[in-house]
């Protein structure tokens, strides 16, 4: 599995970036600029009561006894939810939405099995590609970008995308009749294609899917801002 973002490729905002919420027991670690996003996503999602703390994979605070006694592997993100510390963006996200059970976890076990699926599906599948894509057309220095490897990311993209259309056809969803964590977890990885402007005209079911997601309030919420 690629780790670029956690890795320190993608540049950061972190300064750019205000915790929401009052302080509570919950605490979510990493940037937005990084895997963080679909965390703080899911926590503004729920409307939860936590705090934001703006761990960085590029200025070291990623590797200080601190946080790694939060996720040993000195990655982001993760959470501390009242002493359970956990890492790996989607098993936070999948246990947050089931925990806190507001519309966002499925009901029916086929459903919840389906949310399983299209989360790893969207690691295994999306993120490589996708990654590349967005750091060879857009966050990488110029000199550093290579077209050929951009392009072939968003080539590489074009059977996942195919298959996610096919399923998105049948209900607009991807685990059951609405929104659910598995949208969430799929669609914060396409963000990232979206970024690097990759082509999603031949695919309907998928541009209409994903441009509704990010633009869910929740969602822009936790986007990270650029200054004026």
């Amino acid at each position: 599995m690629t780790r670029g973002p956690e890795q320190g490729i993608l540049p950061a905002d972190d300064k750019l970036w205000q915790g929401q919420g009052a302080m509570g027991k919950l605490k979510v670690y990493g940037v937005p600029r990084s895997r963080a996003y679909r965390v703080l996503w899911m926590v503004n999602e729920l409307g939860l009561d936590y705090e934001h703390v703006p761990v960085h994979f590029g200025d070291g605070s990623a590797k200080t006894p601190e946080y790694l006694a939060v996720n040993p592997n000195g990655r982001i993100p993760a959470i501390d939810d009242d002493g359970l510390k956990l890492w790996e963006s989607m098993a936070i996200n999948l246990y947050l939405a089931k925990k806190h059970d507001k519309g966002l976890w499925p009901k029916t076990v086929e459903d919840e099995a389906q949310a399983l699926q299209w989360s790893f599906w969207a690691m295994t599948e999306v993120e490589k590609p996708a990654l590349a894509a967005l750091l060879h057309r857009m966050f990488l220095p110029e000199d550093m970008r290579d077209p050929r490897l951009a392009d072939e990311g968003e080539q590489q993209l074009q059977q996942p995308l195919k298959v996610l259309d096919q399923a998105l056809a049948k209900t607009g969803y991807l685990a059951g009749a609405s929104f659910t964590v598995a949208d969430l977890n799929v669609a914060s990885i396409l963000s990232w294609a979206r970024l690097a402007r990759v082509d999603l005209s031949a695919f309907p079911h998928v541009k209409q899917w994903l441009a509704a997601a990010l633009q869910r309030p929740a969602a822009e919420k936790a986007t990270p801002r650029r200054g004026p």
